[in-house]
């Protein structure tokens, strides 16, 4: 307990959120009663609320009638929620996995389902759902090798808690076989698919990225780098200068996975000579800016839109990659680096279909920029070929809701 509240201290000292409302996080809410059956989602961050998204939608305009929770861990998580769904939903952030605390969470809020994202497996939290009768449904569940292996450290653990789970529905049949390996019932995992494919793309997008567009400059190319980490940013400013060596005008827009590191990377603007505008300062975008901060949430997709060519991070450093299937639906031509293991499915259908370029370093990332920036028929021929395969992958929201919808109609 001492180390966790060290650690929230911490974390509070680079994003002040983390010191706020953490009274949540030990079981004690704000929480106004109410009547009507609860629908629990957790989502552990942003990423995670984003692939949520389209099955919220959903549970929305189906279950009227009921209450939506959602849970996350981050500030970041909780932003997003509260920009997708505003007063639609209730978000509050997920109790620590102590008895004490998850006990009082679930008194006060009394859910009739529990539905994780992902891979949230937690033991504490699961027994006592289990014994109230509150069924638990992970789904959107990946397990990838790297983290099979961390989770073999504890695999009577894992055994014990995935046989609490009423339902696994996993994105891949790789997925559902490591889940089965460490336990869970054969007969309650299934394969649905990735909820990401199912990404709502707006019909308004394209409008409002050509005013987006004229901010910037109506002829100046524009390419983005997005959800990168730390480690990245130096990698990619200097990739920028060089690839204004052949594209004098070119404008990076730059859109770190943590917003609280922006202070940081603009010191790194200015130790490489790069003139900037940071979103949230809004601040007029001139001629002799060549670098847009991105240090917003939300507005990640519309920024996508209004660029050429898409980078996207966590992938020349060993995080695991993010997301590709958001640049990949608006047709944008995707680079990514080598590390891309959290995102292996969608990695190898853009790839074997030569919609995606790896890159390994900023020399090659350079390169690649500068030849689909020079190249509109490669950018267009790459770009449709990723939107398509987004497309033919569609329909997963479908099948996971005829799964689960007998525990959300009791």
């Amino acid at each position: 307990m001492p180390l966790v509240l060290l650690r929230l201290f911490l974390l509070g000292s680079k994003n002040p959120a983390y010191r706020q409302r953490w009274k949540e996080r030990f079981g004690f809410l704000s929480w106004r009663k109410v009547n009507n059956p609860v629908i629990w989602i957790h989502a552990v961050s942003v990423g995670e609320v984003n692939a949520a998204n389209p099955f919220i939608n959903n549970l929305l305009e189906h279950y009227p009638n009921h209450l939506l929770l959602v849970t996350t861990v981050t500030p970041t998580g909780a932003v997003t929620v509260e920009k997708q769904f505003g007063n639609n939903v209730r978000h509050c952030y997920l109790p620590y996995d102590l008895p004490y605390s998850v006990k009082k969470f679930l008194s006060v809020v009394k859910p009739s389902v529990l539905i994780t994202m992902e891979t949230e497996i937690w033991p504490n939290l699961y027994q006592a759902c289990n014994q109230l009768k509150i069924p638990i449904l992970i789904i959107n569940a990946r397990l990838s090798q790297r983290s099979a292996k961390r989770y073999r450290l504890v695999s009577t653990l894992m055994q014990e808690t995935l046989s609490l789970v009423d339902i696994i529905a996993a994105q891949t049949k790789s997925d559902a076989e490591r889940f089965i390996s460490f336990g869970a019932v054969s007969d309650k995992v299934f394969v649905t698919g990735n909820l990401k494919f199912d990404i709502n793309v707006p019909p308004s997008i394209k409008e409002q990225a050509q005013s987006l567009k004229r901010y910037f400059s109506v002829n100046r190319p524009i390419w983005i780098a997005a959800s990168t980490h730390d480690g990245e940013d130096e990698i990619i400013l200097n990739a920028h200068i060089n690839i204004m060596k052949e594209h004098p005008d070119a404008i990076l827009i730059l859109a770190p996975r943590h917003p609280e590191r922006s202070d940081k990377i603009a010191s790194l603007c200015k130790n490489f000579g790069l003139n900037f505008v940071k979103r949230s300062n809004k601040e007029t975008f001139t001629s002799d800016h060549a670098v847009y901060l991105l240090d917003t949430l939300g507005e990640l997709q519309l920024h996508y839109a209004a660029s050429q060519v898409a980078f996207v991070g966590g992938s020349l450093v060993t995080t695991g990659g993010q997301n590709m299937m958001e640049p990949a639906s608006l047709g944008l031509p995707v680079i990514t680096g080598p590390h891309t293991f959290n995102f292996t499915e969608i990695t190898e259908l853009l790839a074997a279909q030569d919609a995606l370029i790896r890159v390994s370093d900023g020399q090659q990332l350079r390169q690649e920029v500068c030849m689909l920036l020079a190249d509109a028929n490669e950018r267009h021929h790459r770009g449709e070929i990723g939107r398509e395969v987004i497309e033919s992958n569609k329909g997963n929201i479908d099948r996971l809701m005829t799964l689960i919808k007998p525990y959300l109609s009791r």
